[in-house]
């Protein structure tokens, strides 16, 4: 009786350890558990199976956790682009006036814990850890009847859990791939933004915008207050769509809201994007936007109105505050200056649009005389149109690939690609590092400039790599 008792408690510990119930190890064993997951980040869009786009697991998912995301006062981010631009520039505006935030943003560039942000810092490797070990145990439990968990599913609960846990007082929640499916539209938010529309993933959202649109739209939500910033009319049709059709409210930026926008080059200030946002009473007057770029001014001004409603529902948030906090963001791989010598910046661009207001930025805001781009894409995006943009500004260009990227285009047929767009300058290298001291080689240090862009792949490695070594200076 004894050595069966002995045999049953054998097979119930090979059981809890193969299924792992118990806390991970350690960090490593964290994010390897993470890392074995499905990642539809990793995977070309014509390969991710529908079986991701599950919101009832989801739902099931948060259930088990308690469904921690009912007791959060949640904003809700989606659209095209400038989504993370937002995300962080409404972060600094409620810090600067002493509101507790959960950012949940995608994705990192070197540390996954980027994505998980409490009061303006990446959560604690233990935090993580605990959080990460409670949603892969709830995620065993729905899997039989609802399918394995997402890596960004996983991220999403673990986000929202360490949020409640550590009682933030807003959440600014960034959506992943689109807005009605995606795994964060399980929240009642209090406010949604949208950001600019435009064709992306058309293999998953669909060819048109106005499908994109619908997509982006899925999060808006009965009883909220919906912001855009401006956008084409048939974009704007959907929306208010959506909002008539949920029982919401939607607001325009330079239709319902007041909005202007300038670029001025100052003695004292230089050159910086200035926004004003709703009326004199209430509204901000002359807001300098903090990141380069006058594709920057629509996110700020939508960081802006939201502050606005959130000051009309009750939240303190005065204006020294709210600028004072605008003042001290983190660029977080938006034209973010990561060397000085030689000037290295990177920037997360990767479509036509983004890639042409990095460079354009790059010109208006910065002095130089040759500029020396590091460049790398995955295969499945618009790469003539990213090179057609690269040509708008670059003197040369080096292509190349991040080796943590699966779907990374060669760096050689990169550059087959950009032979004979408009006498560019172009070479290839195998690596991110090989490419950075390339054009290292041919920078004069002084005088030169050289952004990285293309994929948050490349300029993550890039980012690593530049930290890595002013480190051991």
């Amino acid at each position: 009786m004894h050595g069966a008792t002995e045999s049953n408690n054998n097979s119930t510990r090979k059981r809890t350890k193969s299924r792992s119930t118990g806390p991970f190890v350690n960090h490593d064993a964290a994010i390897e558990f993470l890392n074995s997951t499905i990642n539809i980040e990793r995977v070309r869009p014509d390969k991710v199976s529908s079986d991701v786009w599950k919101l009832d697991r989801m739902r099931a998912l948060m259930s088990v956790l308690g469904d921690p995301q009912d007791v959060l006062e949640i904003v809700h981010i989606a659209g095209s682009k400038g989504k993370g631009s937002t995300c962080n520039m409404l972060e600094g505006m409620l810090q600067g006036c002493g509101y507790t935030t959960g950012v949940f943003t995608s994705p990192h560039l070197v540390d996954v814990r980027e994505r998980i942000r409490v009061a303006g810092f990446p959560i604690t490797e233990q935090a993580f850890d605990e959080a990460l070990a409670e949603c892969r145990n709830a995620a065993h439990k729905i899997e039989k009847e609802h399918g394995k968990a997402t890596y960004f599913e996983l991220l999403t609960a673990l986000a929202l859990l360490v949020f409640a846990q550590q009682a933030v007082d807003v959440v600014v929640l960034e959506t992943g791939l689109g807005g009605r499916l995606d795994c964060t539209n399980i929240v009642k938010p209090r406010v949604v933004g949208l950001t600019k529309i435009q064709l992306e993933h058309t293999q998953i959202l669909g060819d048109t915008i106005e499908q994109i649109a619908a997509e982006k739209a899925g999060i808006i939500k009965p009883g909220c207050v919906a912001i855009t910033v401006p956008q084409e009319e048939e974009v704007i049709g959907v929306f208010r769509s959506k909002a008539e059709e949920v029982g919401a409210n939607l607001n325009v930026l330079a239709s319902d809201i007041i909005y202007t926008q300038r670029f001025q080059s100052g003695i004292q200030t230089g050159p910086s994007g200035l926004v004003c946002v709703g009326d004199e009473e209430s509204g901000f007057e002359h807001v300098t936007v903090p990141l380069m770029g006058m594709h920057q001014a629509g996110n700020c001004a939508l960081a802006l109105a939201i502050v606005i409603h959130l000051r009309e529902s009750g939240h303190i948030l005065p204006e020294r505050g709210v600028i004072a906090g605008l003042t001290q963001i983190d660029p977080r791989g938006r034209l973010e200056c990561v060397m000085e010598r030689p000037r290295i910046y990177i920037d997360g661009a990767h479509t036509p649009d983004s890639v042409r207001s990095a460079i354009q930025a790059v010109a208006a805001h910065l002095d130089y005389d040759s500029l020396i781009v590091v460049f790398g894409c995955s295969n499945d995006k618009d790469i003539p149109g990213m090179i057609e943009a690269l040509s708008t500004g670059a003197d040369k260009v080096i292509f190349t690939r991040a080796t943590s990227n699966p779907r990374a285009m060669d760096p050689e047929e990169l550059r087959s690609a950009c032979l004979g767009n408009n006498g560019v300058m172009s070479e290839s290298a195998p690596t991110v590092k090989e490419a950075i001291n390339a054009a290292a080689h041919v920078c004069d240090h002084g005088q030169d400039l050289i952004l990285v862009t293309g994929s948050f792949y490349v300029v993550g490695e890039a980012k690593h790599l530049i930290e890595s070594k002013l480190a051991r200076r």
